[in-house]
């Protein structure tokens, strides 16, 4: 690989899921919670009936604590991750949370144990996505594939992955060729997205396994059909190649990513606005964010850290 992960970085990122029927999720949500507390671990872990999903970070022992603990519930022996680092801690808390769904789609009676699409490892993608048969569809959102995604992807401009399925309605062109290729960050997307297009009679449904994480992680970048950043929901706002910690920083008024070029616009206002979001914020909303933002600056000159960034 040309690039690695940098594993000098304190922290050890752990990104996770796992579908299976768990009727009793909901008592393991306190000793889980209790768990990553007492060993520094920060993050956050969804509990369903459908499974576990989430990502943590801290140092290698508390990760390596949680995980254990996890594979030793018999629901979840069969548990894999997906690890990087990070430079400073990415979370600012932990948080275990009770769900109807590990990753929400809305549509009923979607089961990746029954039925999904086949799995693609990193080093057999860039073929499947160059054969003229394929469509290759990216199931993450707007401000996701706005930083980065495979070239030649299509992108279904989604706000939220609830709009996947209409959307996939909508699009009869997509019969048009016989294999759908499909990808997400970590892979758990697409285990329900391959799922409902199996159930929408698309036969050839392929996905790629372990996600863009692991694509990046493995593929050396002088092979790669990646163009642009991973975004991924942690203060570390997007990876590249080898997993380096990309170079993107968050706008938290909207949530989305934003680049060193987006910082100069004169729309760009630390914790209160971006060009992505200036337009569909009021004066009230600024006025709301600036003293937020206030309440954040005073926290960093006592040393501590505002719970609102």
């Amino acid at each position: 690989m040309t690039d690695s992960i940098n594993h000098t970085s304190p922290f050890r990122v752990a990104a996770l899921y796992h579908f299976v029927s768990v009727p009793r999720f909901e008592s393991l949500c306190a000793p889980l919670q209790t768990l990553c507390e007492e060993n520094g671990v920060k993050g956050t872990l969804l509990l369903a009936h459908e499974g576990i999903n989430g990502t943590i970070a801290g140092p290698d022992a508390g990760i390596e604590m949680v995980l254990a603990y996890l594979r030793a519930q018999p629901e979840f022996t069969a548990l894999e991750h997906k690890e990087s680092r990070a430079s400073k801690m990415p979370f600012l808390r932990m948080k275990v949370k009770l769900k109807k769904e590990i990753v929400t789609m809305g549509v009923d009676n979607i089961d990746p144990n029954k039925v999904v699409g086949t799995y693609v490892l990193p080093q057999d993608w860039n073929a499947l996505i160059s054969d003229p048969d394929t469509i290759v569809i990216d199931t993450r959102n707007d401000y996701e594939t706005a930083i980065g995604t495979f070239r030649g992807a299509v992108d279904p401009k989604t706000k939220t992955f609830r709009e996947f399925p209409e959307w996939v309605r909508q699009n009869t062109g997509l019969h048009n060729k016989p294999k759908i290729a499909m990808y997400c960050t970590g892979g758990i997307r697409c285990e329900k997205a391959t799922a409902f297009m199996k159930e929408q009679g698309f036969e050839e449904v392929y996905h790629l396994k372990g996600g863009i994480l692991k694509y990046l992680e493995e593929v050396p970048r002088e092979e790669s059909l990646w163009d642009g950043a991973c975004f991924v929901f942690d203060e570390r706002v997007s990876v590249e190649h080898g997993l380096k910690e990309g170079e993107h920083k968050l706008c938290h008024a909207c949530r989305n990513p934003i680049t060193a070029e987006e910082i100069t616009s004169p729309l760009y206002e630390e914790g209160v606005s971006c060009s992505n979001c200036y337009h569909t914020r009021t004066e009230d909303d600024r006025l709301r964010y600036r003293q937020r933002q206030l309440q954040i600056a005073l926290a960093r000159k006592r040393g501590q850290k505002h719970i609102g960034t």
